[in-house]
């Protein structure tokens, strides 16, 4: 999505001071995490696609660790601290004063987490100067949430919480989101003469409505698109219940483009996803990171698929692991495959179950079926690695390489000790330890003497016999 910049000057302030008590946790709440993004990453990501000039993060509880998590990602942040808890009002007023008067200032909650740039674009856009802009829904269920009273005239006149509300106001179905766009001159001259006059004894922003509506200052009032944009987060219940509605939203999003989805119930979408059209999804798969998946491509049951890329046709069966790795056009993985980061796959190659790939390139129509650890390798085209093969890359110290050369046939229970090379189509004897290079075309084998001991008694039968 690309918004139009806007010539104005915008600062953001992003409130994220609460102690979030009802998560019961001893992570910061908004930290906890959404379909694989931070309640506040999530709202970063947003405000930043408006090019605003400045954003502020209003931070308290747990605030270093907060600082930690979000500077790498947004290294431009600005920071308030509010060091006693005080109500949203008494927030907002910590971070006015790294703020211009003549700025145009967008409030946000760190624990909304799905307001979309293109709502609050629509709110900057829409809202005429000097008008106070903010965004409200109406809602079947709008227990918990601050109401907003209309005059007889259908004009909004104020906010009130639901603590502090009537029984008639509580029957009020539209509901207050905390996000507001006003001039930061306004926001200066009035928060410092907010009384907490209410059951929290706290200083609420929402009083911006009241106070405007004394000045006579219009209120522009946008419904966003959908309602779960301004749902908040307080418990894991409600973080749980926003999970699954998110991604029942990205499932349908992707049926809705061609996407096969056995069960859109159960898909997890923890990440940047592209998935073409005729790409069919079995139940309980996990999608993490940034994960491509081409046409053609089948996935099956209980997958988790994680910073990859599929490619046209490929098949990954029940269970299988896929992390970091590239899988080529018409591959088939698993079941019970493991591709760690660093896999590389060409076109028809097959990974059967119970392998496990890392950091190794493997050929063309080549095939490691059962039971096997390589890593470190390159393998050539049309290659057969047999049941229970290993590469023995790793030393203690330094892990080393193993070249597979095109062709080549390596039996069963092989260790390939690295660095080591097996020639163009070597065949290596089942059982083999290869500790040098095998040549081309050549069968290179060890076998330890076979022999039978004939006067064996096991020591079960010796300790029976005292």
């Amino acid at each position: 999505m690309k918004l139009e910049e806007d010539t104005m000057s915008l600062s953001v302030i992003v409130l994220a001071a609460g102690k979030g008590t009802r998560m019961r946790s001893s992570l910061s709440k908004v930290l906890h995490t959404l379909a694989g993004k931070t309640l506040i990453e999530r709202v970063l990501n947003s405000a930043y696609q408006l090019n605003p000039s400045q954003v502020v993060v209003v931070y308290g509880h747990q605030g270093e660790t907060l600082k930690a998590a979000l500077n790498k990602i947004f290294p431009k942040l600005e920071w308030a601290l509010q060091a006693e808890p005080q109500g949203t009002a008494h927030a907002v007023l910590q971070a006015l004063a790294l703020i211009p008067d003549n700025h145009q200032v967008l409030i946000l909650s760190a624990d909304v987490p799905l307001i979309s740039a293109v709502t609050l674009q629509r709110l900057i856009d829409e809202t005429p100067e000097p008008a106070m802009g903010m965004i409200t829904a109406v809602l079947s269920e709008p227990a918990g949430l601050g109401r907003i009273v209309r005059d007889h005239k259908n004009a909004v006149i104020r906010v009130v919480e639901e603590k502090d509300a009537s029984v008639q106001e509580k029957t009020i179905q539209e509901v207050n989101s905390n996000i507001f766009y006003i001039k930061a001159a306004l926001l200066k001259r009035w928060l410092p003469s907010f009384q907490a006059n209410n059951q929290q004894k706290e200083y609420y922003l929402p009083d911006l409505v009241s106070a405007s509506y004394r000045e006579k200052l219009l209120i522009h009032v946008l419904a966003p698109t959908s309602a779960m944009e301004i749902e908040g987060i307080n418990d894991k219940l409600q973080l749980a219940n926003l999970e699954r509605k998110l991604q029942r939203q990205l499932a349908e999003d992707f049926m809705l483009k061609g996407v096969t989805i056995l069960d859109p119930n159960r898909l997890d979408i923890r990440g940047e996803v592209e998935i073409e059209a005729d790409v069919t999804l079995d139940i309980n798969i996990i999608l993490e990171g940034r994960v491509v998946i081409k046409s053609g491509a089948r996935i099956g049951p209980q997958c988790v698929l994680k910073n990859c890329t599929v490619e046209k046709g490929a098949i990954i069966k029940a269970h299988s692991l896929i992390d970091g790795a590239h899988i080529g056009p018409f591959c088939e993985v698993g079941p019970f495959a493991r591709l760690r980061p660093g896999t590389v796959l060409a076109e028809a190659s097959r990974i059967g179950n119970f392998v496990e790939i890392k950091q190794a390139t493997v050929g063309k129509n080549s095939k490691i079926n059962h039971l096997s650890y390589v890593g470190d390798a390159t393998i050539g085209q049309d290659v057969n690695v047999g049941a229970g093969t290993i590469t023995c890359n790793y030393n203690g110290v330094i892990k080393q390489q193993t070249i597979i050369e095109d062709g080549a046939f390596i039996g069963v229970h092989v260790q390939l000790v690295a660095p080591v090379r097996v020639g163009t189509e070597a065949t290596i004897g089942a059982g083999t330890t290869l500790t040098k290079d095998a040549p081309a075309q050549q069968l290179t084998l060890s076998r330890a003497p076979l022999r039978t001991v004939a006067d064996w008694v096991s020591p079960l039968k010796r300790q029976d016999e005292k």
